[in-house]
């Protein structure tokens, strides 16, 4: 008899088992496909901000050797904010995705564009598409 509740139990608890073992094998399969899809995700991002951050960094360094050879006392506001940007973008944590205060400082960064690029009297285009990003005027 003893044998025969052994087998009625390992009947009616194969189900609990099973279950168990289903769900550690999706948790481990859904972990480490989680972590593959992380990184295309971040990298996917990560590659768009620092194209955005690339465009601004590129537009200042231009916008300050056209403004250094013809630089006049209505200019150095320009300049001013200028040099701001170039410092913000310097200082920005390119090699840090854990930098809590990223998005804002990415935020303060589009600001300053904006405004740099209102006291410069242009209008920005900033676009990321398949074929690469592009800043248009």
């Amino acid at each position: 008899m003893a044998g025969t509740q052994d087998m009625f139990d390992a009947i009616v608890m194969a189900d609990e088992r099973f279950h168990g073992e289903g769900y550690q094998e999706g948790y481990e399969e859904g972990s480490g496909l989680g972590l593959i899809e992380g990184r295309q995700h971040g990298t996917f991002h990560g590659a768009k901000i620092g194209s955005e951050i690339g465009c601004y960094q590129g537009f200042a360094f231009a916008w300050r050797c056209l403004l250094h050879s013809c630089a006049t006392e209505k200019d150095s506001k320009k300049m001013k904010v200028l040099e701001s940007l170039i410092g913000m973008i310097q200082k920005f944590p390119y090699d840090d995705p854990t930098y809590d205060k990223l998005h804002e400082d990415l935020d303060r960064i589009r600001g300053k564009f904006k405004q740099l690029c209102s006291l410069l009297n242009v209008q920005p285009d900033f676009k990321i598409s398949a074929e690469g990003s592009g800043l248009a005027f």
